[in-house]
């Protein structure tokens, strides 16, 4: 890890800095940084997709590839944040494109266009063999960590 990395704040720096014990939910996906570029509003992520993630005809379960692609979203934006911000996802769109198995799979995204508080991204999750297995857009809404919207007066 760099010195950019250990001095940035935040809840996604403050993870990666080991300031900060990760999500529940990303621990359970597997989540792993590949790579991050906040200025470009981009990452790259990996899953661990394990058999408990399968549905009875023994791919992924969808569900789990909407996470795993939210999980590669949001952290996409909140790289980007300044410390004392989040951005809860609005929407979350997903087109699946062929079954995944279990094993690694690689989400990409990245910040399509960022406003003072709404933002869009869009990703794809691909299976160990490079091909997309599902893409993704998404809507963010940037607020506080007092819950306001960022940009607006305090009431």
């Amino acid at each position: 890890m760099d010195d950019d990395t250990r001095s940035r704040r935040g809840p996604f720096w403050d993870v990666l800095a080991g300031r900060a014990a990760p999500p529940p939910a990303a621990e359970t996906l597997g989540w792993e940084l590949l790579h991050v570029d906040p200025e470009q509003g981009v990452i790259e992520v990996a899953f661990l997709a394990g058999e408990r993630f399968t549905n009875p005809m023994g791919v992924v379960q969808g569900g789990f590839l909407a996470a795993m692609l939210d999980d590669t979203l949001g952290p996409a934006l909140v790289a980007t944040l300044p410390d004392g911000h989040f951005a809860p996802t609005l929407d979350l769109h997903v087109q699946f494109l062929r079954p995944a198995r279990p094993g690694r799979l690689v989400g990409r995204g990245r910040v399509v266009r960022r406003g003072r508080q709404i933002c869009f991204m869009s990703g794809e999750l691909l299976g160990p063999d490079g091909e997309p297995v599902a893409v993704a857009t998404a809507t963010a809404q940037i607020q506080t960590a007092d819950g306001r919207q960022a940009g607006s007066r305090p009431r």
